[in-house]
Order: structure tokens, then sequence, then C-alpha cells
């Protein structure tokens, strides 16, 4: 995916996040622990921030203040971070940066800030009784991102192990497949959409639920997404 493409996302998901801050600041994220709508929207922004230094000053440990409380300083605020994260990110996608993993360059945050926000709103919407829909290019391009970056990273932080078995993931409508583990054969084979696959693997859909098709051995294959694959 090209970088105005992800910029392109990018600026749609962080305008629908902002929409939803309209909605009830106090409802629960369920896929974030304890977390309302405002501490995602306080971790989005902040997060904003912090790849907009790591693209600009290059460094990993910037830290800024908490989101403000008043709903509609916190709307604007996070447009505010939005708008200075997708200035840093407006450059070529070589240029250098720090980074969480391979590559060192703009282009990583590029991808990696689209993906989160992409989840994160995902997350707000679904809080709000709400489900906005997902480019299936862009829920593929985030499968592979699990599978290249995100759980590399945590199994070389030593929050995870390696799938314990590989595992195929088939998306529908793309025709892409996805080797999730290694070596070997696949125990078992994950069906759905791009959009689905991306949120089982983001731990937001279920396993089990009915748009989630399985071939092979189920039980062997559940065991490969049992591990913290992402963050």
């Amino acid at each position: 995916m090209k970088a105005a493409d992800y910029l392109a996302h990018l600026r749609h998901d962080l305008d629908a996040f902002g929409a939803c801050l309209a909605g009830d600041l106090s409802a629960p994220v369920a896929a974030c622990g304890d977390w309302t709508l405002y501490d995602l929207a306080d971790h989005l922004g902040r997060g904003n921030l912090w790849a907009a230094a790591a693209v600009t000053e290059r460094r990993g440990d910037f830290d800024s203040a908490p989101a403000p409380r008043d709903r509609a300083a916190l709307a604007a605020w996070l447009s505010e971070t939005g708008a200075v994260l997708l200035g840093a990110l407006d450059a070529d996608p070589g240029a250098p940066a720090w980074t969480l993993a391979p590559p060192p360059t703009v282009g990583f945050w590029q991808r990696r800030r689209c993906m989160e926000t992409l989840i994160h709103r995902w997350d707000a919407e679904h809080a709000l009784g709400a489900g906005g829909l997902i480019d299936p290019a862009l829920a593929a391009d985030g499968v592979a991102e699990v599978l290249d970056t995100m759980l590399p990273r945590q199994i070389r932080l030593g929050r995870t192990g390696p799938p314990p078995h590989p595992v195929r993931l088939e998306a529908t409508g793309t025709r892409s497949a996805w080797l999730l583990g290694g070596p070997g054969d696949p125990v078992a084979t994950i069906q759905g959409t791009a959009a689905d696959l991306l949120l089982l693997l983001w731990g937001r859909l279920d396993a089990d639920d009915p748009a989630i098709g399985w071939l092979g051995d189920r039980g062997r294959g559940r065991a490969a997404l049992e591990g913290a694959l992402v963050p």
C-alpha cells in the first residue's frame, strides 16, 4: 500500500474516532480492560504525539500530558494531535525514524499508526453500539502487519511464544492467504473476510464467532491464537 493510501485511511479513521467523542465518554471499551472511551481517546491522542516525535525527533521516550476531560476540549485536543501526526507522516516513506521494529523509517509509522487508529476507531464505535466498515485491502495489510511485525515483536520481548502449530489464514473476497506460525503443514485453516481475520488476531472477534470458518484440527488451530499476538 502506498504512503498516500495510508495517510488517507488514517485521516478518515481519525475523523471517525473524533465523531465518537460526541457519545458517552464513560462507555466501556470491551477489548481494552477497564478503559472507557475517554481513556481510549487519551491513548490514541498521546500515541499520535509519541509517534510524531519518533519521526521528527527520532526518539521513543516522548511523553505528553493526559487528555483534557472536558468534551469539547477533548475533541479539539484529539484533532490537534491527529494534525501533528499527519504532518509528521507526510514525508518520504524511506526517511529515517525511530521505530518499534524494522524498518527504521517513516514508512513504518505510516503503516503502524494507520492500523492502530483503525483498530481503535472500531473499538470506539463498538463501545457506542455502532460498527463501521473496514476497507478489505487495508484489513488484509493489517493481517500481514500482525504476522510480519507485531507478533515477531511480541515474541522478541518475551510476551508470548511462537504459535505451537502452523495455521493458515484465508481471506474470503480478497483471495489473500497467510501462514500463522510454522514450520510444517498447517493443522487448520481459518476463513473469514480480511476484516474479520484482522479483528480475530487483535482479540476483537472470538474464534467461535459465526463469521469465522474452520477447516482441519480446530482444537490445535485455536491454540495458535491463544498467545499475546499483539500488545
